[in-house]
């Protein structure tokens, strides 16, 4: 079985930077085809997307995160990243990484916590 496997949280101060990976464990799955998203989940609020990158490199972001947050895919590590920059309280929440194609896989989660 698939399992997408995320790192990089933790708790940062304001204006920090942070950047998560995600990887599949213990299997032959290969990210290359698929598409690669980040979404996250605040407590009390609706899981929401936050970056995208298809398999041929194109990245889309949400408005909230743009120009602060970069998606990218390392095939040949078979690692999806998010670089976050200039981190606010707001960011807080639990990250997921997910890859659709024929079939779609979630991750676990990491929590980023963002304060003073």
């Amino acid at each position: 079985q698939v399992q997408l496997v995320e790192s990089g949280g933790g708790l940062v101060q304001p204006g920090g930077s942070l950047t998560l990976s995600c990887t599949p464990s213990g299997s032959v799955f290969r990210i290359d085809d698929y598409v690669m998203r980040w979404y996250r989940q605040a407590p009390g609020k609706q899981r929401d997307l936050v970056a995208s990158i298809t398999a041929g490199f194109t990245t889309n972001y949400a408005d909230s995160v743009k120009g602060r947050f970069t998606i990218s895919r390392a095939n040949a590590l078979n690692t999806v990243y998010l670089q976050m920059n200039n981190l606010k309280p707001t960011d807080t929440a639990v990250y997921y990484c997910y890859a659709v194609y024929f079939a779609e896989y979630w991750g676990q989660g990491t929590q980023v916590t963002v304060s003073a």
